[in-house]
């Protein structure tokens, strides 16, 4: 990257879509034109191309080897976002309106993904922590299921909240189906554990226009000719993730996240490690300021992935991200359901974008305490 440019970039705290990391993005820049021996941009070939499959199954290949996807399990790239699988989830894995899907809702988005499941069969919800205003994940003994629900779903990761299961809950051998849209590729996961794993990529794993899906094998047993043709995990399985034009450059970009993560990073051991020294600088920036900042997130639930907190009022919080923009630090602002601040400090987050945070939080709350 050239020196001017990298001078302009700002540290960028979105929540997604969100930072890429710069190898990957200089990369991406020099390659845009036409990728090596191909003599044409990514940008532009077919997909049905040798040059595209080869991206297509390396990008695929990748990722198994950096999740520990097990052989027990299918890999496929589809479009549509969480907002699809909400709907596809359960018109797939409930064979009929009798059944019944068991929702853990730790946040806005395991709400919204709750909210289609009457379409396709019953909804029970084991836990909803709408209550305390979504500052804490279950604790088990809290967990009330249903007697044999087709699946549970959990989200590992509410960004909005900043809340965050530490491992995937237990089901009682229902399948586990978990949305890890926001924290996908942040620490190893036992995915043998789960039933089903999808993300979209724009937060932590890539570009948006890409999710995801990771899916135990026998679950496709459920997918049958009752299912519209996009709707059907097997039949996506069976057409190498091509049942229509995938998003090409979506895919690459993944693969070369998943290259930076295996070559630069050296896997997601290393990637946990970094991830949990970045969130305890800030955390502790939090803890240790007798009071002028605010956690949202119970202590043990805090999300790795996005820290969220306040200021003593809604004044300050705005002086906060103002004086943030114009010190290079961008796109702290809460969501506007919560409000307050959020700091996404995703993989690509560097380590020097939440030092210089944290070093600012410490001259504000001095300033304004």
């Amino acid at each position: 990257m050239s020196t001017q440019t990298a001078t302009q970039r700002a540290f960028n705290f979105s929540a997604g879509p969100a930072v890429l990391p710069e190898s990957v993005l200089e990369r991406i820049r020099d390659e845009m034109m036409c990728l090596p021996g191909v003599g044409a941009s990514i940008l532009e070939i077919s997909h049905r191309g040798a040059a595209f499959v080869e991206i297509l199954h390396g990008t695929r290949d990748r990722f198994r080897e950096l999740f520990a996807v097990p052989d027990s399990h299918e890999i496929v790239f589809l479009q549509g976002g969480a907002c699809l699988q909400n709907a596809m989830i359960p018109a797939s894995l409930l064979t009929d309106k009798n059944q019944t899907a068991d929702y853990i809702i730790t946040g806005a988005w395991g709400k919204k993904s709750a909210a289609e499941v009457h379409r396709f069969g019953n909804l029970h919800v084991a836990w909803n922590g709408q209550h305390e205003n979504f500052c804490r994940v279950p604790a088990p003994e809290e967990l009330d299921y249903s007697n044999q629900p087709g699946y549970v779903h959990s989200t590992s990761n509410e960004t909005i909240h900043g809340v965050q299961f530490r491992e995937g809950p237990d089901t009682g051998g229902a399948p586990l189906v978990s949305d890890m849209s926001s924290d996908i590729l942040c620490r190893p996961v036992d995915v043998s554990r789960y039933g089903l794993i999808y993300a979209c990529a724009q937060k932590n794993s890539g570009i948006a226009g890409l999710t995801v899906v990771v899916i135990r094998r026998d679950l496709l047993d459920r997918c049958d000719d009752r299912l519209p043709l996009y709707f059907n995990y097997a039949k996506h399985v069976a057409g190498d993730s091509m049942v229509n034009t995938p998003p090409t450059f979506a895919v690459y970009v993944l693969g070369l996240v998943c290259r930076w993560l295996q070559e630069e990073i050296g896997g997601l051991e290393n990637m946990h490690s970094i991830n949990n020294e970045k969130s305890s600088i800030l955390y502790d920036m939090i803890d240790n300021s007798g009071g002028f900042f605010r956690g949202h997130a119970r202590q043990q639930d805090r999300s790795i992935m996005n820290v969220v907190f306040t200021t003593p009022n809604e004044g300050l919080d705005k002086q906060f991200l103002d004086e943030a923009a114009k010190a290079n630090m961008i796109t702290l602002k809460g969501h506007r359901s919560l409000g307050g601040i959020r700091a996404s400090i995703y993989n690509a987050m560097p380590l020097e974008g939440v030092e210089t945070l944290a070093a600012f939080m410490k001259d504000f709350a001095s300033r304004n305490g």
